[in-house]
């Protein structure tokens, strides 16, 4: 599925204008009123990019520095995608997104696709969050169980309690539960202390997020989704990834440098290292080259079985 099928920047007359706008706004005249950040402005000029066309699943591909993650914010912000985790921003960033120009992909009838309402931007902030969340909600179950045996005890063997108004609703509530025969200690516990959810590793936990966060037929950008996550981790998440492109109407617009990322198949893949920028085929990228060659200098240790001299 296809809801964003062509993104254009600002060219250079226009940025300029926006940049122009912004110092009158600031109280100057003109060109000599006061600018504090031009960014994004005269980013992507120098790339001669102009504007992308995409498809289910495009990806942005560059270096540290190369622009490929503010490309995606400014996607985000122009198509007002939810998002949790903040991005880089300038004085300049809005006015720059909402100047970009975009056209829906359209639909069976020929009429254009509305941009689904939960699409949103996810980063790899947000997955932390999410990891960390996971992690103070069962310490909070942990410190309820403790409290839970306490009461528990109290509850069940001690005097009863008189139920003389609301204010004892809860406690004589919690004393008539632990005194049901037909709920143990065990049973008590897990109703007023809750259930821990059962521990994985970072890269399980991520896939995870993944794997519940992305509802069907919905675009989402994200930015850089194999951070922290180790080769085979990375191959799973990537069948997550593909099974959502694939098969439940997911557009996905993947900002990475991660060769398994870019071997998707059917992605399309833009080059932002390149001048001009340009689609390419992911094993002509500088990544994915440098580990072949790696590899490729070693490949008797891995075909023979050799040891290092």
């Amino acid at each position: 599925m296809v809801y964003l099928e062509k993104f254009v920047l600002p060219d250079e007359e226009k940025e300029y204008e926006i940049a122009r706008r912004r110092r009158i706004e600031n109280g100057g005249s003109g060109d000599f009123g006061y600018l504090e950040n031009g960014y994004p402005c005269a980013l992507f000029g120098p790339k001669e990019l102009s504007e992308l066309d995409f498809e289910t699943v495009t990806i942005l591909y560059g270096g540290n520095g190369s622009g490929k993650s503010t490309l995606l914010n400014l996607i985000a912000e122009r198509l007002g995608l939810a998002r949790s985790a903040p991005c880089n921003r300038s004085e300049l960033f809005t006015p720059f997104a909402m100047a970009c120009r975009v056209r829906a992909g359209l639909d069976e009838e020929g009429d254009p696709l509305p941009i689904p309402e939960k699409s949103a931007v996810i980063t790899s902030d947000d997955v932390f969050e999410y990891m960390l969340a996971l992690r103070a909600f069962n310490a909070e179950v942990a410190d309820n169980l403790e409290e839970g045996k306490r009461d528990y005890a109290a509850l069940k063997f001690g005097s009863n309690i008189r139920f003389t108004g609301m204010d004892d609703y809860e406690d004589f509530r919690l004393q008539v539960l632990s005194r049901r025969k037909s709920v143990s200690r065990r049973k008590f516990l897990q109703q007023t202390a809750g259930r821990e959810v059962p521990p994985g590793s970072n890269g399980e936990t991520a896939v995870e997020y993944f794997e519940t966060h992305l509802q069907n037929d919905t675009l989402y950008c994200l930015d850089e989704p194999e951070n922290s996550l180790s080769p085979r981790t990375q191959q799973a998440l990537l069948s997550v990834l593909e099974r959502k492109s694939r098969y439940c109407g997911c557009q996905l617009i993947l900002a990475t440098h991660s060769p398994f990322f870019l071997a998707m198949p059917g992605a399309k893949i833009y080059d932002l290292d390149a001048r001009p920028v340009r689609p390419r085929k992911w094993w002509e990228l500088e990544n994915p080259r440098v580990f072949f060659e790696f590899f490729y200098a070693h490949r008797d240790l891995f075909l023979k079985g050799g040891e290092e001299d």
